[in-house]
């Protein structure tokens, strides 16, 4: 699914980037070379980057 249509940044795509940046979606925009256009998607791609981070958190803690 597209979280941004402007740049064409997949959930996927985000996920990925969101493990390797420590900032916030737009920070973890320009580590996939993108910046955001009208911005209407940032919200959703933070929610997303969260849970992302959130998710290898835990379960770098179970191990």
């Amino acid at each position: 699914m597209y979280i941004c249509i402007c740049n064409a940044i997949r959930e996927t795509d985000l996920r990925q980037a969101a493990v390797s940046c420590e900032g916030d979606a737009e920070a973890t925009y320009a580590t996939l070379g993108k910046r955001p256009n009208c911005g209407q998607c940032l919200d959703e791609a933070q929610e997303i980057i969260d849970a992302e981070r959130a998710a290898v958190c835990c379960k770098e803690f179970a191990l």
